[in-house]
């Protein structure tokens, strides 16, 4: 077989990175589909899991790039939102299996690429590669292709449900908690993560470790990392023959520079803008409740007898006008008179 990367500019005119993410975080895998398209075109995939395909986003454009190569596309979530059920009932050529990544790959016939884009975390990961290893053995590994190998996943776990991990195998947590690019803890108002690890780095804590630590257990592998939207991950056995076809693929992107400068920047702007309006959210509560009791001070009868005395006071030479306070500077505080 010879292995060339297909066209696929029909696909592009069809994608939308953000019909599922109306935060417009670029968390889906599809804003990567031009890189991850040519590369399944390359491997000469005809067969393709995906993990974790959530609403079905990516999941509809491998359908239809199933469609014009022969490829056959299996999706794994254990709970698919609404669109990708739907998608799986109008394609009956999509197989969707309602499984957890582990319980699914542990059956499913070896596939030529693996799309792992589920958990986020180093034991998920790890056990997740050891399952494809495990059915691939006596043959090549697939292709495999991971998300998230960037910030904020590549050096820290985060849970969707921990107790599906087992707790030799947890971080330890901060449960409902934010991240910020730099900071190794937790952010209050940073990107809100529900089971993040308390800190980020270190042995067995984060995506891009449990692929660093799987390709250095073996011999003749290769990673290459795209620095863009959180983070595409790529791993290959070099001695496949569609190999160099990957490679050509990925050379303009791996470990690119300017595109990891521009993530950076990325990620800086989406932490710190989601911190402001966070910090502008807690500032309107504040304000919220201030108006509140100052609406009710201009209704408390207390108020109204003070506010005599203190003219009384004021006229009796007992008080000062800078002691004073009235119904008319209460009102004025609140913007209902200049």
């Amino acid at each position: 077989m010879i292995y060339t990367r297909a066209p696929v500019q029909r696909l592009q005119l069809d994608l939308d990175p953000y019909a599922n993410d109306p935060g417009r975080w670029g968390a889906s895998l599809i804003c990567l589909a031009e890189i991850v398209l040519p590369c399944l075109d390359a491997a000469g995939a005809r067969s393709v899991v995906e993990v974790g395909a959530y609403a079905g986003d990516l999941t509809a454009v491998l359908v239809e790039w199933g469609a014009g190569s022969g490829a056959k596309v299996c999706a794994i979530d254990p709970a698919p939102r609404k669109p990708l059920v739907e998608l799986a009932e109008r394609r009956p050529e999509l197989e969707l299996v309602r499984e957890t990544s582990h319980a699914a790959l542990a059956r499913i016939a070896p596939p030529d690429a693996a799309i792992l884009d589920g958990d986020h975390n180093y034991y998920t990961v790890s056990e997740e590669l050891r399952l494809i290893a495990e059915r691939s053995a006596g043959g090549e590994l697939p292709l495999l292709i991971f998300h998230d190998v960037g910030w904020p996943h590549a050096r820290r776990d985060d849970y969707y449900d921990p107790s599906l991990v087992p707790p030799e195998h947890l971080q330890p947590i901060e449960e409902g908690t934010g991240l910020f690019p730099g900071v190794e803890g937790v952010r209050p108002g940073g990107l809100p993560y529900r089971y993040a690890a308390r800190r980020e780095g270190g042995p067995r804590n984060g995506v891009l470790t449990a692929v660093e630590d799987f390709v250095a257990e073996r011999d003749g592998l290769r990673l290459a990392i795209v620095p863009a939207f959180f983070g595409l991950g790529v791993v290959w056995p070099e001695s496949a023959p569609w190999a160099p076809a990957v490679a050509d693929v990925l050379e303009p992107w791996d470990r690119n520079p300017l595109l990891a400068r521009l993530e950076h920047n990325r990620v800086l702007h989406l932490a710190s803008s989601h911190y402001q309006m966070v910090a502008a959210a807690r500032a309107g509560e504040r304000a919220a409740r201030q108006e509140a009791v100052l609406r009710r001070l201009l209704d408390s009868s207390a108020f109204a007898v003070a506010e005599r005395l203190s003219r009384l006071r004021r006229r009796a030479g007992i008080a000062t006008e800078a002691s004073t306070i009235s119904k008319t500077d209460v009102r004025r505080a609140l913007g209902d008179q200049p």
